[in-house]
């Protein structure tokens, strides 16, 4: 359901409207909003009432941040009325609402951007409006052409089908008498036939449960002239049509075949263009192809001035673009050791970092140049927290949830590249990037390299059967990826050693992630982001830091993002029990960036801190730590030998599976379950205990940042 002020939705958006209003006619409000200011204006139409205008959730940022965009739900859809009765959803009642939203937006002309029966509003909209018109770009449009569907043809829409299988679905009997859910998962599976999907038929069908069969009947029936609605055929219409017009079609549309779309680019004497391979949703199955074309096509319509700057190689020098993942940051402290070691190697060398909080604020501590695209890049670490319950993330679901947060960001990445040269692309944990340049592979544009420090996607017991099927999707797509286009990373590289990875396999079927990571990674080692040894003793770094002789110091820290807020308040009620067990502990409780110190309670013999740059330091110095399950602290305090212990995230995969393997292959840590943290008293006698453990840890590399700049120093 896409109603603009519900702030759970927006956590997950990469944009916010500007503005949001409704349009009203004929008694029905529409709701719309609007996003960007460019000179030209786009209106992304509504289509089958089936899905709101959160459809178009993967172009909106992107087109938004050139042209000014302009969204709404149709009748029946979303956040805009029901009205009841075929006679409502005619197509002529959805090219009339476009213009109302128009005029209620300020808009005098518009580019239409449709999808499916969009395509049949539009052509209504440009051949009685041609004034509000600039063009028509459609995609997959449904125009009610007569041109034979076998599959389709055999079943009457309004006449009780003999059976329920295939698309007898498509049936107001069917939809009625129990069998609308059923419906919905056909129709979604047949509009993306494409495999690894989930994700896209999961949201197509969650947004048709938001209406009503009975509504869903009303619209079928305006757009087939039954129940007393009139339908205008269209192709008198389309000869009425003057504007630029491209039509968008998948070679495997399921729902409507490509020939009428090209019968609608015939009539109309428009372009077309064939997505070999698409299904009748490439605007959320391959949306890095949709929004170029968009584009494309807009900047044909309605060309805009640009400024280009072209610097010759010789002056040039050698470059690269760094990205550092933001969620948490341990990625950040790594990043900027293995770019020390790259400088050295190639002291010449500028690196630019395209990254987002709290990871610029690491870098802007230490001078580097965070490259102003940045500013554009949606925020991961925002969207996370969102998910996060009381130290429970869904780690797995909450990365599947980020979908349109990552095509944003690829965008941003992508526009970047076309418009500066770099010699070498390393992303680290850049998911966006890595999952887009494989399905578009013609964007590659530099050398490329990839960082990580666990390989698949796991499930989590509690998720049952139908985590195990969605994680193993994930990875077959990026088992086959690889498989695909193995020149496309110039280096895969494993932040730690072959023992580090797990031995699962990918899934049933699926190869062991060890056995695969072997064949596809390098391993640089790990890399700790500093070499414990520039500590010195624990007593000098006690010393420095401030802490006096006769106290033993207990760091408290839950890395980067504002997840750990609820440990740091459970860590903060064992305080005082604590204390009572061991007088002289004194706790530092770090809250880091995106967590007000503010917000927790004070206790006698706790200091609690913001975030602090040289955190390392306060590890170094303390005779023992509690943290929350992340890689990199967890490692950190095992280079330095400190005992700690680590209450990883409910749900998490990676902190529970992937980073638990690792520090038990290292000895190190001892792990608290959430649900032991709750008892204060239990929770005291633990970091006591804790405390006064004698540490015989595996050894941690020092020399991994220079393995890893090796690696990447003969992409430059």
């Amino acid at each position: 359901m896409d109603r603009y002020g519900d702030a759970a939705d927006h956590a997950s958006r990469a944009r916010l409207p500007d503005t949001t209003g409704t349009a009203e006619r004929d008694g029905v409000c529409l709701a719309w909003a609007s996003y960007g200011r460019g000179p030209t204006t786009l209106v992304m139409m509504p289509t089958w009432s089936i899905v709101p205008s959160r459809v178009w959730k993967a172009q909106v940022p992107y087109l938004a941040r050139h042209y000014r965009v302009i969204t709404f739900d149709g009748r029946g859809s979303g956040a805009s009325s029901r009205p009841v009765g075929a006679a409502a959803y005619t197509n002529e009642q959805y090219a009339a609402d476009t213009v109302a939203v128009m005029d209620a937006a300020g808009v005098d002309r518009a580019v239409l951007v449709s999808l499916s029966c969009g395509g049949a509003y539009s052509v209504h909209v440009a051949a009685e409006r041609p004034d509000r018109v600039q063009g028509l770009f459609a995609i997959a449009p449904a125009c009610g052409f007569d041109i034979p569907d076998a599959h389709r043809d055999e079943f009457v829409w309004d006449v009780r089908p003999p059976h329920a299988r295939g698309w007898a679905k498509y049936n107001r009997h069917h939809w009625l008498e129990g069998g609308y859910e059923d419906f919905l998962h056909f129709f979604f599976g047949e509009m993306y036939p494409e495999p690894h999907s989930t994700k896209q038929i999961e949201d197509a069908v969650a947004w048709g449960l938001d209406l009503s069969p009975a509504t869903l009947v009303d619209t079928t029936a305006g757009r087939l002239g039954c129940d007393g609605a009139t339908c205008t055929s269209l192709e008198p219409l389309c000869a009425r049509v003057r504007c630029p017009v491209t039509v968008l079609h998948g070679t495997e549309d399921h729902i409507r075949p490509p020939a009428i779309g090209a019968r609608l680019a015939e009539l109309t004497g428009g372009a077309l263009v064939l997505a070999e391979g698409c299904g009748h949703g490439p605007m959320a199955r391959d949306p890095v192809l949709v929004n170029h074309e968009i584009r494309r096509f807009v900047e044909a319509v309605a060309p805009q001035p640009a400024t280009r700057t072209w610097i010759r190689p010789a002056r040039r020098g050698k470059r690269a673009l760094y990205l550092s993942s933001p969620i948490g940051l341990g990625h950040a402290r790594r990043d900027l050791a293995v770019a020390d070691e790259l400088r050295a190697l190639h002291p010449d060398l500028r690196i630019d970092w395209l990254a987002q909080d709290p990871v610029t604020r690491v870098l802007t501590d230490r001078g580097e140049h965070v490259h102003p695209a940045s500013r554009h890049l949606a925020n991961e670490s925002g969207h996370v927290e969102h998910e996060a319950g009381e130290h429970d993330l869904h780690a797995f679901q909450a990365i599947r949830r980020m979908d349109e947060i990552l095509v944003n960001n690829f965008m941003v990445f992508d526009e970047l590249l076309e418009c500066e040269s770099y010699d070498l692309v390393i992303g680290d944990e850049a998911w966006d990037v890595d999952h887009f340049l494989h399905e578009n592979p013609e964007l590659k544009r530099s050398a490329y390299a990839w960082f990580t420090d666990f390989v698949g996607w796991l499930p989590m017991p509690e998720g049952g059967d139908r985590e195990v099927t969605l994680t193993a999707d994930v990875n077959a797509e990026m088992i086959e990826q690889r498989a695909r286009h193995p020149w496309l990373r110039d280096r895969s590289i494993f932040v730690g050693d072959p023992e580090d990875v797990v031995t699962d396999p990918f899934g049933p079927g699926l190869p062991g992630i060890r056995e695969w990571t072997e064949d596809t990674f390098d391993f640089a080692g790990y890399v700790t982001g500093f070499d414990p040894a520039r500590y010195g003793e624990a007593e000098e770094a006690r010393a420095r830091l401030g802490y006096h002789p006769d106290e033993r110091v207990c760091v408290v820290t839950v890395g980067g993002s504002g997840v750990g807020l609820p440990l740091l308040r459970r860590i903060l009620d064992a305080v005082p029990l604590a204390r009572r067990l061991a007088p002289d502990l004194r706790f530092v409780v770090v809250t880091g960036p995106r967590i007000d110190p503010g917000a927790l309670p004070r206790r006698r013999g706790a200091t609690v801190r913001g975030y602090l740059p040289d955190l390392a330091a306060h590890l170094a110095a303390c005779d023992v730590a509690v943290v929350q399950g992340g890689l990199t602290t967890c490692m950190e305090l095992t280079a330095l030998r400190k005992p700690f212990l680590y209450v990883p995230l409910r749900r998490h995969f990676e902190q529970n599976l992937h980073v638990r393997h690792r520090l038990e292959r290292y000895r190190a840590g001892t792990c608290v379950d959430y649900a032991d943290a709750l008892d204060p008293g239990g929770l005291a006698e633990a970091i006591v205990k804790e405390l006064g453990r004698d540490v015989d840890y595996r050894p941690v590399e020092t020399d991994g940042a220079a393995r890893a700049a090796r690696l990447l120093s003969g992409l430059l």
